[in-house]
């Protein structure tokens, strides 16, 4: 059964434009790159769990709701359509992924660019980036947010629909903690945890209504979801298109720094 929503710009933020207007927001330091290795913000490459995110995530903290097995895991998909791998380059694979998937499916497929067998089709392929926080990233609480859950579902998968963060469904938000901001009652942005591989948290969904941006209310809702992820002891992790410069230059300002590209997409069974 092919994964819903698997398009180019479903996949992350592809807009080349920022608007949340991210960059805009105040920041406790100029912003990092990948040549900042000189600095105490530089970014330690050596966690080996941030080169497969998913697989980490999907054996380990999503475990409840994982779906496969042993070589692929997957998420149900009404939740996520990432899915795990634990080793590309086992013989294996993809006869464990046809197991999973079945024949003529579409398969997400991030964190690697496998060379595909005979049969099998790619689909889509959208360069991105893997941004953690660095020592500048000074998270906070915001007052004005609340928490979102199963009851919030229709209203955040409609402000999603009308901003185009990235791939959501109907239980997404029971991936982690989601939180939102209300104004006059309605749900005017949002944001929330996705992959939790082994000590790191996933920041994901940073969503601001068209009419409310320009306000900074998703740096807040970045700095209020990495404050409680840091609370529990985890590091926090973002994922971008590379094409959203905006939003990055964003993400740097607050205190994330890249720490590899990525390439994120999908391919077909035979």
């Amino acid at each position: 059964m092919p994964l819903p929503d698997t398009s180019p710009a479903a996949a992350l933020h592809v807009r080349a434009r920022d608007p949340e207007n991210l960059t805009t927001a105040p920041s406790a330091a100029p912003s990092g790159t990948e040549a900042d290795t000189g600095t105490e913000s530089a970014v330690d490459a050596g966690d080996a769990v941030l080169d497969n995110p998913a697989w980490s995530s999907l054996s380990g903290h999503h475990r409840s709701l994982a779906e496969g097995n042993e070589h692929v895991l997957r998420y149900p998909e009404d939740v996520s359509p990432f899915v795990g791998v634990r080793d590309w380059g086992h013989p294996d694979v993809w006869d464990a992924i046809l197991e999973v998937f079945g024949h003529g499916a579409e398969v997400s497929v991030s964190h690697a660019d496998p060379l595909l067998p005979e049969g099998w089709t790619p689909v889509f392929s959208v360069p991105g980036v893997q941004l953690v926080q660095t020592s500048r990233l000074v998270p906070r609480p915001d007052e004005e947010a609340v928490e979102l859950g199963a009851a919030d579902s229709a209203e955040m998968n409609a402000l999603v629909e009308r901003t185009k963060p990235g791939p959501f469904r109907s239980r997404t938000h029971e991936l982690g903690r989601y939180v939102g901001i209300r104004r006059d009652g309605e749900l005017i942005a949002m944001a929330g945890e996705r992959l939790h591989p082994a000590g790191w948290t996933e920041i994901s969904a940073v969503a601001v209504d068209e009419r409310h941006r320009r306000q900074g209310l998703a740096s807040r809702l970045v700095l209020d979801v990495a404050f409680h992820i840091q609370q529990r002891g985890d590091r926090a992790l973002m994922h971008a298109s590379a094409a959203n410069t905006s939003a990055i230059a964003g993400y740097e300002k607050l205190g994330f720094a890249l720490r590899r590209r990525v390439t994120f997409g999908a391919v077909r069974t035979p």
